[in-house]
Formats: structure tokens, sequence, C-alpha cells
């Protein structure tokens, strides 16, 4: 476990910090690191931030291992939850926390997934087909790809991966399972390759990257579990709390702007002279779209080229 603890870096966080800083000042202020992962974020905030308290969640009970280590010189004011982060109101009412201050969401895999071949993660490494954030759930990446449906993995394909080529990819995948189990990384990754015409293998990368996302996002039901979290995010935060979020694709951005655009709208008909303030909208928007990290960042750290940055603050009860 150490290589990640030396290497791994987290994305924009000085932007994070100092979004989140309004809200932190207070002593005893509440932030809760939602995808606490190695415990990045976490860390920098409880340096900067000396009077806060870290609830940390994770699925993935190796990361949390990590995360432990990493955050042990402040572990009095750090509290590691082994959970999905659709939980936050209940994880904080056992800690019997009315509210939080702030609210951190790093979306995505964490480089330490990406970096253990083992878990299956990547293309480029050949494993077994895992992708499971917490290994303790049933369903993988493996039974996805043999037992799903020719339909229902086109429908996967299309709708989390955005594969154009996803037709073509299904049935390729379902004749190569017709002759046995497709269970390694590096079969399911030419399996692909071979369905895409060669002219599109060309551009965009691997070929492979968005059929891997797309297994990914099935196996944790990643979207899901972001559209239940983001509005029981918003409910539990105090007023002044903010909210901020790191995305690395476009369909977890897209939820992310919809859900900070209904919170953020006033509700009154566009006529109306005056806007009662009872129909004011309870939050308001810190960043203006999403924002994107720095050609000097993206440089350091590579991770940070595809990330979306949004926040919005509490402003009324």
């Amino acid at each position: 476990m150490t290589s990640p603890l030396v290497h791994h870096t987290p994305v924009a966080s000085e932007r994070v910090l100092a979004l989140l800083a309004p809200a932190l000042t207070e002593p005893g202020a509440v932030l809760v690191d939602a995808t606490v992962g190695l415990g990045g974020h976490s860390r920098l905030a409880l340096d900067r931030f000396p009077a806060i308290r870290v609830i940390g969640i994770d699925r993935d009970p190796e990361a949390l291992e990590i995360a432990a280590e990493r955050l042990s010189a402040s572990r009095e004011r750090v509290h590691l939850v082994h959970a999905v982060f659709d939980e936050i109101p209940s994880i904080l009412a056992h800690q019997g926390i009315a509210c939080a201050n702030g609210v951190l969401f790093d979306l995505g895999v964490s480089s330490m997934q990406l970096d253990e071949a083992q878990r299956g993660f990547s293309y480029a490494q050949d494993s077994e087909l895992d992708m499971r954030m917490n290994p303790g759930d049933a369903l993988t990446a493996a039974d996805v790809v043999n037992d799903y449906a020719e339909e229902d993995l086109v429908r996967i394909l299309r709708q989390f991966g955005e594969e154009k080529f996803a037709p073509r990819i299904a049935r390729r995948i379902v004749r190569a399972r017709e002759d046995h189990r497709v269970s390694r990384s590096s079969e399911l990754a030419s399996i692909v390759k071979e369905a895409i015409p060669a002219a599109a293998r060309r551009r965009g990368g691997n070929p492979a990257k968005r059929t891997f996302q797309a297994l990914r996002i099935e196996v944790n039901a990643e979207l899901t579990v972001l559209r239940r979290a983001l509005p029981r995010a918003l409910d539990v935060l105090s007023v002044g709390g903010r909210i901020v979020v790191l995305s690395y694709q476009s369909l977890e951005d897209r939820i992310v702007k919809s859900e900070f655009a209904a919170c953020t709208s006033i509700e009154a008909p566009p006529d109306l002279p005056v806007v009662p303030e009872t129909m004011q909208p309870s939050f308001t928007l810190l960043t203006r779209g999403a924002e994107m990290a720095s050609d000097a960042e993206v440089e350091t750290n590579s991770r940070a080229a595809s990330v979306r940055l949004r926040a919005v603050e509490r402003v009324a009860a």
C-alpha cells in the first residue's frame, strides 16, 4: 500500500479548499468527504482548517485502510465510514450530527483502483473482469459481460459509455461467450477492438475506453447512486454550507449540472414583478458553468485533464 500514499495527488485541491473555506471557519465545522478515497483532499482540509471534523465515506475497504493511515495524525477529528455516499443523512444521524457545513464529491474511479491490476478497472492491464468498487458486492463486470442479454449490453454501452458502435460490440461479445466465458480484461479489450471499424480505432484513444466505463458504471450503479446522493447532501447542508463536486465524464457532470440548476432556480412565474422571499431559491451557484483544471495542473497530474468542477452554497433554510 505504500505507492498510493506516495504518489496520490488530489485533483484541483487548492480550488476545492478555497470554495469550501467560508463554510469551514467555525470551530467544530463538519466536512463530509463523500468519496474519501486515499484521503488526499481530507488531509489537506484537516491541515488547512485545524478546528474542523471530517466524516470520510468510501465503499472501498482498502481505500479506507489507506485513508486511515494517511489521516492518522488527525485521527481524533476524523471518522471513516464504509458505506456508499447516498447514505450521507443516516451516517450523520448515527454520529449525532444535525447538518454538514461542507460536502465534497470526487467522483469516478480512484487512481488506486485503476493502478491495481487485479481490480479489473483498466483496459491497459490484463486481469480478471471485476470492477467492483466494493469487493464485497455480488455483481462483477464478468457477470455483466457473460450473463446479460445482448439487448441489455447494447443499452448499457449506449447509455453509460455513449458508444455509437454498441450493437457491433454487444454482438461480438455474445459470439465470443458462446465458446467460453469471457473473464479477462485483455480479451474484452480485444473483442471491442475487433468490433469497431478500423477507421474509428485510429481516433479518440483506446477503443475499449467507453466499454470499460459503461461496465464500471453498471457494476457499481454509479449514476443511480449519484442521483440519490446529491439531493440528500443538499438537504443536510447548513445555511452557509457548501457542496463541491468533481466529475470526470459527461454523464456525471450532466446529473450534477441538472441538480444544481434545479436547486438554484427561482420557483416564481417569470412575469412576476416582485419575487416573494418564500419563492427565492435556497442555494446559489458558486461556479459559472463547470470549471476545468489549469494546463499547469494537467501537466503534473494527468487525472485532472477531464475534471469538471461545480459548487453551490445554501443561502436560506
